[in-house]
């Protein structure tokens, strides 16, 4: 049982549940009835709270929406046959968030506040979890600056809160990707490691531009001289190349994905060859015209596996192998699915059940 007596708890007066249409759900456009709210003053987490999904008041002056002073992150909660919440790799989320929250000059988020915020929250809200095949409860954590203040020094004061918002699949079909060889999503030096707002912010503009020539995504290279992969869209890189699983190795401009983790974990617990290295576009676009890649997808929270079936690059399209007769990434897919609605037996302590 969790302890919610530190948690007071305002219900809503009217719920919308009944006029969501859960067989239509657009991914992050629809919320719960109820939200969390923490307030960070004089040194300590305090005000800890749930009250009904609305608007906030925030001060026109903070540094949240002058300089960026914010983190958040991405997490799903499954209905498990028996009716309860089952939340995927929580505690990876928030020792993930902590170390950008290190980054970003913000106080840590202890686990007791964290779990019991997350726990009230879902089970007070849990028949909004979706029951159709491919949804799932979306949770985003987050935390901002919430000073009077504007000048760059690290905040005082911050505000954390949890939504929660019923979604579908992310991706409806297989994904085309560009090579981005102009602009950069994160350097070495930088924040791209961490889940700051504005490593999000600043590739909206580059994504357009690729989504205007027909690519649902980009494939963003190093920052320095455009030579190595990093990352697709918002999503951690994956090939199976010559049957080998490749990733680009984590570095500070790399966000360390708990998809991404649990991919490697699978793979090496079946057996699979992995290297975590550096990646080259010579290498890749090599092995895209010779045919020796046989799988490519992004890995991530909202998509768990998106496939890619096309990359661009420069003036060429490289197409991958039909998606039906990718062995590694279909039975990766299917083993995470099952394991994060209960079906199966995780091989790694994964599920926190609500």
């Amino acid at each position: 049982m969790v302890d919610t007596e530190s948690i007071s708890i305002t219900r809503t007066a009217k719920s919308r549940l009944s006029k969501t249409d859960f067989d239509n759900l657009s991914f992050g456009q629809v919320f719960t009835d109820h939200m969390f709210m923490a307030d960070y003053r004089d040194g300590q987490w305090k005000n800890l709270r749930i009250v009904p999904y609305g608007n906030i008041q925030i001060s026109p002056a903070t540094p949240a929406l002058h300089y960026g002073q914010s983190i958040f992150e991405g997490m799903k909660a499954y209905r498990a046959e028996d009716g309860g919440a089952l939340v995927f790799r929580a505690a990876d989320n928030l020792k993930r968030m902590n170390i950008s929250a290190e980054r970003m000059c913000m106080p840590a988020l202890p686990e007791d506040i964290f779990m019991d915020a997350l726990s009230t929250l879902v089970d007070l809200d849990r028949e909004w979890i979706p029951e159709q095949e491919g949804s799932s409860l979306y949770i985003r954590p987050f935390m901002f600056s919430a000073d009077e203040f504007i000048g760059i020094r690290p905040s005082l004061d911050f505000t954390f809160m949890i939504l929660l918002s019923p979604v579908g699949p992310y991706y409806s079909t297989p994904v085309k990707v560009k090579i981005e060889t102009h602009y950069t999503r994160a350097t070495e030096g930088g924040t791209g490691f961490a889940k700051a707002g504005g490593n999000y912010g600043g590739a909206i503009y580059p994504a357009k531009l690729a989504q205007d020539q027909g690519f649902h995504q980009l494939i963003w290279t190093d920052g320095k001289n455009h030579e190595y992969v990093e990352e697709s869209g918002t999503m951690n890189l994956m090939f199976v190349i010559n049957n080998t699983l490749l990733t680009p190795a984590l570095s500070d401009s790399i966000l360390a994905g708990i998809t991404r983790q649990s991919v490697l974990d699978l793979a090496r617990h079946w057996g699979m060859h992995v290297e975590e290295r550096k990646i080259s576009v010579i290498e890749l676009v090599a092995a895209l015209k010779q045919g020796r890649v046989q799988e490519a997808f992004g890995a991530g929270t909202a998509a768990t596996i998106a496939h890619i079936e096309l990359v661009g690059y420069e003036n060429e399209k490289f197409m991958l192998p039909p998606v039906e007769s990718r062995t590694f990434s279909n039975r990766v897919l299917n083993e995470l699915e099952n394991i994060k609605r209960g079906k199966i037996q995780p091989p790694f302590d994964w599920i926190y059940k609500i």
